[in-house]
């Protein structure tokens, strides 16, 4: 082992120690449920912008997306920002603020399964039920994204095994997420989430400046698209660029539709339930927009550059790497491994916020509507553990195969929440009259539509599933909640008096 080996090795586990460290801390802060699930409703806006935001963009943000641009796929990586940066901000203005004044009346609510069940009054609980069986899919599915970023991280760096990779990430995300819970996951967020901001700024900055400044920078990667479109660089790089040239309406309408997802993001929601109160909400919205964009443009470009900043050209399986190779070539080891921890922190500030959500969705919305029983506080925080343990297995399966695509991972679980659960949240939230038969509907009907669509190619079918998942789900919803003629009094009651509420 050389000493660039060492330095980034100790980099690394100063890093993993400290993760650990702060679940440690949190450990015996979790008295209850609450406390486990939403750290007491008692986030400041802060640590609820950067957590938020961190669980959202995972390994994604920084393998997923610049691997993308850096494919030739410069378009298509823009439209996709956009349609999230444009979702971010929706979801902050409308809905953050409503459904945490709404979750609280709502017999306090501290899952979306049990808000929806709570706000519709679903006397059966086919809500929790349904609703807990989706996100534990997908949220198997979102998770094992994360874990291959772990794993394909280390293998980078420090030519490890990849099944080698998978198992230390795993461990490492699992030790702090089953010792802390909400807190010590939002803790980990916000240091994740500064790590990666940085990260992407100092980079890009450097990648600009090495290659003459921006308007330089861009014109050398318009020439290498030119070249390469032209066929002088060989065959593979003519197909890639070629598919960024003939980028198409409907492949611009599949990007923006990614903005969709932001309503149905259980491990996104619950960040607005637990914030300290309504009034920090616009500074945390301020905070994460502000992050979102310049973390968007720092990924996005610095993929694209890399095609004429790196000495060689990546193969179109190593492309989600692209980050790594820039940093390995730019910093001094040591400080190299600081950064490249941001990238394993992209991938543990989702994997561990999903792992959570999916855990609290079994144990407090499936598990005790299935026994018809109410577990006291320190058996609903084991059994959450023992549910982390079991979905993590499951994701971990998903991920032993190594040329699994992190951003299709992602696209793929994305569609399934944003179709799943997003209007049904907007419905909730802003429309009286939408119905418990109708919630169901809806949540199976956009659930199975993803799947399907996402199983068929070609034609329409080229259409990211999330777009006629979210449409079904809504037509669904809004349809059989019209055709209900049993109106629940009370709900319509809690309703109007929600609505009332003062910020």
């Amino acid at each position: 082992m050389d000493s660039a080996m060492i330095q980034h090795v100790i980099a690394f586990v100063i890093y993993l120690g400290l993760m650990i460290y702060v679940g440690i801390r949190w450990m015996n802060t979790n008295n209850n449920s609450e406390d486990f699930f939403l750290g007491g409703r008692n986030l400041g806006p802060w640590t609820t912008a950067l957590s938020a935001e961190a669980s959202d963009m995972s390994g994604w943000l920084l393998m997923g997306l610049p691997g993308l641009a850096y494919l030739g796929g410069i378009k298509e990586a823009f439209w996709t920002a956009l349609g999230l940066e444009i979702g971010t901000y929706l979801n902050w203005l409308i809905v953050a603020k409503p459904l945490r004044k709404y979750s609280i009346a709502c017999g306090n609510s501290i899952t979306i399964p049990q808000f929806l069940t709570n706000r519709f009054k679903d006397k059966k609980r086919l809500i929790s039920l349904v609703s807990s069986i989706f996100i534990m899919f997908f949220f198997a599915i979102y998770t094992a994204s994360g874990f291959v970023a772990c794993a394909k991280l280390l293998n980078t760096v420090f030519e490890l095994p990849y099944i080698c990779g998978l198992v230390i990430g795993a461990v490492v995300i699992l030790l702090y997420t089953l010792l802390g819970g909400f807190g010590a996951v939002c803790t980990t967020d916000f240091i994740q989430g500064t790590l990666m901001f940085i990260s992407l700024i100092i980079t890009l900055v450097i990648v600009t400046v090495t290659l003459g400044g921006p308007a330089e920078s861009f014109a050398k990667v318009s020439e290498f698209s030119n070249k390469a479109i032209n066929g002088e660089l060989g065959n593979e790089l003519r197909e890639k660029f070629l598919g960024n040239k003939n980028f198409s309406v409907i492949s611009i309408v599949s990007a923006l539709a990614w903005g969709l997802g932001y309503f149905g993001m259980p491990h996104i929601l619950v960040r607005f339930m637990g914030i300290r109160s309504n009034a920090e909400i616009k500074i945390s919205r301020r905070i994460a927009m502000i992050w979102v964009t310049i973390a968007f443009i720092g990924a996005v470009a610095i993929g694209a550059f890399a095609t004429v900043f790196l000495p060689e050209q990546l193969s179109a399986g190593a492309s989600e790497s692209v980050i790594i190779k820039c940093i390995t070539k730019i910093y001094q080891p040591f400080i190299g491994g600081i950064f490249l921890c941001a990238i394993l922190a992209a991938a543990m500030s989702t994997a561990d916020s999903q792992l959570l959500v999916a855990a609290s969705a079994f144990t407090e919305d499936c598990c005790q509507t299935l026994l018809n029983k109410k577990f006291d506080a320190n058996t609903t925080v084991r059994i959450s553990r023992i549910t982390v343990l079991a979905i993590a297995a499951v994701a971990f399966v998903l991920s032993l195969d190594e040329t699994s695509s992190i951003f299709k991972l992602v696209s793929y679980a994305w569609a399934g929440f944003g179709s799943t659960f997003g209007p049904l949240v907007l419905l909730a939230l802003f429309w009286r009259n939408a119905t418990a038969k109708g919630a169901v509907a809806g949540i199976i009907g956009g659930a199975v539509t993803v799947i399907a669509w996402h199983n068929l190619h070609g034609g329409i079918f080229d259409v990211y599933e999330i777009l006629p998942g979210f449409l079904v789900c809504l037509v669904l919803a809004v349809v059989i909640s019209c055709l209900d003629k049993n109106k629940d009094p009370e709900m319509l009651a809690e309703f109007d008096k929600y609505k009332k509420l003062a910020d």
